[in-house]
């Protein structure tokens, strides 16, 4: 039988806080396929998550088909809007959330990982913040849109940049899109589709370099819209299900696990071959040039 092994790899997944998103789907589906699961946390959060985890808020959700428990080797502090320590303003190293966390910026976690693990298979990309994300584009700040851009898209640009040297060859990387990237979404706002379309170039470009330097590949999946703490965030994610449901050629609803299984696929040898590729799992929306109500009969 043609499966899915990832046993024996280990994958480090940035951007997981809780169990609603697609960062957690990805690591769970990473998981069953055989992976090690180590964890990058935005440091804000990092106790909410550690706590909630040791009091078992997550068991439901950690339940892997075999019975047992989604388990993470490691859970590291993580800002990736810092590459270094140097970046980090003063303002933010005093905060209450900050202050008594240690080596939380990229290339300290990356060194992190190196010496307490050697080296990785799989890099996970599951970030995105745009501070500005309710405005529209015209009423955004050049602080906003810059902000959305560094923390949604050149963060994946310093992750592979300091964690390429310790990925095995012919390692995988995967980061997350969407629509917004290339059609207009009311709504989504604050620089954060010109974020999406960033990190779509960058795939394009980082599969050519990362691929002729490590041999690591580099791919993006375009999700569909989710109902996750983050994507609550943006006011309107309820509607955005809706028109995406009754509009989409499947209309079956998506689900985290979905987007989970296509990353287990494009980070497994069965994908060997692809790279460059932004990848819609998004029950077909993308392909629809009309909306739902020009569907209703």
């Amino acid at each position: 039988m043609l499966g899915i092994d990832l046993k024996d790899k280990r994958a480090f997944v940035a951007g997981v806080g809780d169990d609603q998103g697609y960062g957690w789907a990805i690591a769970k589906a990473l998981a069953e396929a055989g992976a090690e699961i180590i964890v990058g946390t935005w440091t804000p959060i990092l106790n909410i998550f550690k706590t909630s985890l040791a009091n078992g808020k997550f068991d439901e959700s950690r339940k892997l088909k075999n019975g047992e428990l989604l388990e993470f080797a490691k859970i590291y502090p993580l800002d990736a809007t810092f590459d270094c320590m140097e970046d980090v303003p003063e303002e933010i190293r005093e905060n209450k959330r900050y202050k008594d966390v240690n080596g939380y910026t990229i290339s300290e976690v990356a060194k992190a990982v190196q010496q307490e693990f050697g080296t990785i298979d799989i890099l996970v990309h599951s970030l995105a913040n745009g501070p500005e994300v309710k405005k529209p584009l015209l009423e955004t700040s050049r602080l906003g849109y810059l902000s959305a851009i560094s923390s949604s898209a050149y963060s994946f640009v310093s992750l592979l940049i300091h964690f390429g040297p310790i990925m095995s060859e012919s390692g995988a990387t995967i980061s997350l899109t969407y629509l917004a990237s290339e059609r207009a979404v009311p709504g989504y706002g604050g620089g954060m589709s010109s974020a999406k379309a960033a990190l779509e170039s960058d795939t394009r470009t980082l599969a050519f370099e990362a691929g002729r330097k490590w041999k690591i590949r580099v791919n993006t999946i375009s999700a569909g819209a989710l109902r996750s703490r983050a994507a609550r965030a943006i006011g309107f994610i309820d509607r955005m299900i809706d028109y995406s449901e009754e509009g989409s050629p499947l209309q079956n609803g998506l689900k985290a696990e979905d987007v989970g299984n296509a990353a287990a696929f494009l980070t497994s040898s069965l994908a060997a071959g692809i790279t460059g590729v932004t990848l819609y799992v998004d029950k077909g929306m993308h392909a629809m040039g009309v909306g739902p109500e020009l569907l209703r009969s």
